[in-house]
């Protein structure tokens, strides 16, 4: 585990994306344009909550 990190749903994603769609998420991914994350045993996704803003950060960087 990443220290205090925190892993994030999708829904809990979503919501800090302001309402991007679930199917944008993943397309975002399926291109290499979004964090991979992990898969759970039961196929849920979660990311990690740095990566997450890591992430954001470099979106931030290039716009």
């Amino acid at each position: 585990m990443k220290g205090h990190d925190k892993l994030m749903t999708v829904p809990e994603i979503l919501e800090a994306l302001g309402g991007v769609s679930e199917r944008t998420f993943y397309r975002w991914r399926e291109i290499g344009k979004a964090p991979r994350g992990l898969r759970l045993p039961n196929n849920e996704l979660r990311l990690w909550r740095s990566e997450f803003d890591s992430w954001l950060e470099t979106l931030r960087e290039a716009a």
